[in-house]
């Protein structure tokens, strides 16, 4: 344990971050579908399909990172930066996600992809990173406050409230957008980069 009481991931097993391929969809897939079931931290109700989740990868590569955090051969956690908003002025803010099995919570692991995700980010020239949080008035079996705290770990900062915008598991959930700065607001950006665009080497060394 470090000095917070994280684990130090240099004194466990040998992992690895990378790109997600289409050909993860399924495993993926396994580690997504328990928060749709059983959680309000994902507003879907049903889970996706193989096909539609597959799909899903392959149109966030197209122009944002989507990464794996994997142990050994199992993918324990996944995260991926996509669209702000759908408006040309808003190409250098994003929207991260980020899910773990539950078995690789609390180890380090989605610090560690954040910490990537932000990194290959930069490279795209992106400055801006926002979450959309689901948020309870108490925590209650379906939804804690712990994405909020993560996020405050990570360095992110509250921007405001939805008040009781989502229905899920008979009870109204609050949303919350919280954002990081990834640096200076130049005067006159640089164009983002498309992540399929984004130089390979570049790419490798940000996730090693």
């Amino acid at each position: 344990m470090n000095h917070k009481g994280e684990v130090d991931l240099q004194n466990r097993e040998a992992y690895t971050i990378r790109i997600a391929t289409p050909a993860d969809a399924a495993e993926l897939l396994d580690i997504y579908a328990p928060y749709v079931e059983e959680t309000a931290i994902t507003f879907e109700y049903t889970v996706p399909s193989l096909e539609e989740f597959r799909t899903r990868i392959t149109k966030t590569l197209q122009n944002y990172p989507y990464i794996v955090v994997q142990k050994e051969n199992e993918i324990v956690g996944y995260a991926y930066t996509g669209s702000f908003k759908g408006r040309a002025a808003y190409d250098w803010s994003v929207e991260t996600s980020i899910y773990m099995k539950k078995t690789a919570k609390g180890q380090g692991y989605g610090k560690k992809l954040y910490q990537v995700l932000e990194n290959l980010s930069k490279a795209q020239h992106i400055t801006n990173m926002n979450a959309c949080i689901a948020y309870p008035d108490a925590e209650d079996a379906y939804l804690t406050k712990d994405s909020v705290r993560f996020h405050e770990h990570m360095g992110y900062q509250m921007v405001g409230t939805f008040h009781n915008c989502a229905f899920k598991f008979g009870r109204w959930y609050h949303m919350v957008w919280m954002e990081k700065m990834l640096g200076e607001h130049p005067k006159l950006p640089e164009q983002v980069i498309p992540f399929r665009f984004l130089n390979q080497e570049t790419i490798n060394q940000l996730i090693l």
